[in-house]
């Protein structure tokens, strides 16, 4: 393609294949996606195109840090197994030149489309500060792709009244009928966050067609990476709000992810939001972005980092991992999340301990690991508190914990190997389940080398996050101040 064989996509390929080959294997996750080399943060153009699954994201290959945005890019045929591609797009022209932020992709009379924001981020002549965010296409082959000429296809300049220009990204873009629709992130003049719709003919000409909702002072500010889609009877607007303040166990301080859902109107495009509940309660999750399976599965994947806990980058040849793809699911007016059923494919050497009665510490021959599926399911509750303390040796440990008394679930790296002052502690509520007249409380844990992720009770919540602790601290040990019953067992996965 025009293009490719020279400028700063050329070089930056350059850097990003040789940086890679310095990258060991074994510090990478196994069956979560990481930064080939250097800076990872939000999952972009989440497609399926010509039967792969293709995954880009904001990148910066040339260090550990936030820097200017390219997209990288990788793809896989079952979520799990990914291959590494040549990065897809550099800053390198003049409606990108701030960076290429993030966006979505599809499949479009056979070619591959990716929608993107660019950065127009100069002075001009007369000294005034030229920064605004624009919308731009490019279009490809799986592998290697061309900007548009007429870039940008949405400059921002036809926006409702209040709208702001300078904070205007991160489109995602589907197809209904024979219509494109894509929904963009925006800020307010009060700097409230809101989602607005657009409606193509041809992915190049677009047309504003209404506020698909605003925070109203109520979900933070700027609501960045905005993604749109029915699930079961509801519709889901998905949003990532800046600067929240903490609600109970429900959102916590910072940058937030929450899943809006009410029912959309498709005649009049009006979405009447009925709830409002956080993607994830762990400490590392923002960002998220689905993608629809040729099955008719919604599938949901996240950056697997905080703005405010960048303790990673100097840890590794890479800085950056996105959550395991999880399936989306609607019931009784709550989104659920369970990991892709494909990872069971991966699943080898079950160890159970069945009906188990503790009291005090315990561990179990076989129960440890740090790249394992592991499921507890509680079925006693004679104890105020139950906890289980993995990536465990005599000096470190992560700490999830569940107060009976208060239906509560921590999940706490303080311990884990840490040497700077980050966010080590959060707590959700978390309720068992009434199954056939019993009380049972289900947790599956995934762990892959840094990264834990909690699924509760089949998925009504979740808790994603992070720790340092050294490959040797395997362990995994359960505690309680009484007695508990329980079910224990445990997946090797292997890549």
């Amino acid at each position: 393609m025009e293009g490719i064989g020279g400028g700063q996509l050329a070089q930056a390929r350059k850097i990003e294949e040789k940086g890679m080959a310095g990258v060991p294997e074994d510090s990478r996750p196994r069956y979560h996606v990481s930064s080939p080399v250097g800076w990872m943060n939000d999952p972009n153009g989440f497609s399926y195109y010509e039967g792969e699954y293709h995954l880009f994201f904001q990148y910066h290959p040339f260090s550990n840090a936030w820097g200017p945005m390219h997209w990288g890019h990788c793809k896989s045929r079952d979520f799990i197994r990914w291959e590494y591609l040549p990065l897809a797009l550099a800053p390198d022209q003049e409606y990108d030149a701030g960076g290429c932020y993030s966006g979505s992709a599809l499949e479009a009379d056979g070619e591959h489309v990716l929608v993107y924001t660019g950065v127009i981020d100069r002075y001009l002549k007369d000294g005034t500060h030229d920064y605004r965010q624009v919308q731009c296409i490019a279009k490809g082959n799986g592998v290697d792709y061309e900007k548009y000429v007429g870039n940008p296809v949405l400059d921002g300049q036809g926006l409702p009244e209040g709208c702001s220009q300078e904070d205007f990204r991160d489109p995602k873009v589907w197809k209904e009928g024979e219509k494109y629709y894509m929904a963009v992130g925006n800020r307010t003049a009060d700097g409230d966050g809101q989602a607005l719709l657009y409606r193509s003919d041809d992915l190049k000409q677009w047309e504003f067609l209404c506020i698909l909702d605003q925070s109203m002072g109520e979900y933070g500010k700027m609501w960045e990476c905005p993604d749109f889609f029915p699930l079961g009877e509801k519709h889901v607007l998905l949003v990532s709000p800046q600067d929240m303040r903490a609600q109970g166990y429900e959102f916590h301080n910072g940058n937030n992810s929450v899943f809006l859902s009410g029912h959309y109107e498709e005649s009049t495009y009006k979405f009447q939001r009925e709830g409002a509940r956080a993607a994830d309660y762990g400490l590392d999750f923002y960002a998220p972005q689905t993608v629809m399976a040729p099955d008719g599965r919604r599938i949901m994947v996240g950056w697997m980092q905080s703005w405010d806990a960048k303790f990673m980058g100097g840890l590794l040849k890479w800085s950056g991992m996105m959550t395991i793809p999880r399936e989306l699911s609607m019931r009784d007016g709550r989104v659920y999340q369970n990991p892709v059923r494909e990872l069971e494919g991966y699943r080898k050497n079950l160890v159970e301990y069945i009906g188990e009665k503790i009291n005090g510490t315990v561990s179990f021959p076989g129960i440890s690991g740090r790249v394992i599926d592991l499921q507890v399911e509680i079925t006693e509750f004679a104890f105020h508190h139950f906890a289980i303390r993995f990536a465990k040796n005599e000096e470190y440990e992560m700490l999830l914990q569940y107060n009976r008394q208060r239906n509560c679930l921590t999940i706490d790296r303080t311990h884990s190997g840490l040497v700077r002052d980050v966010v080590c502690r959060r707590k959700m509520e978390t309720r068992p389940l009434l199954l056939e007249g019993r009380e049972v409380l289900k947790l599956r844990i995934l762990l892959d080398q840094y990264s834990a992720e909690v699924f509760v009770n089949d998925g009504e919540r979740v808790m994603t996050s992070l720790f340092p602790t050294p490959m040797e601290a395997d362990g995994i040990v359960f505690d309680t101040d009484g007695e508990a019953c329980m079910d224990v067992r445990k997946y090797d996965i292997c890549i």
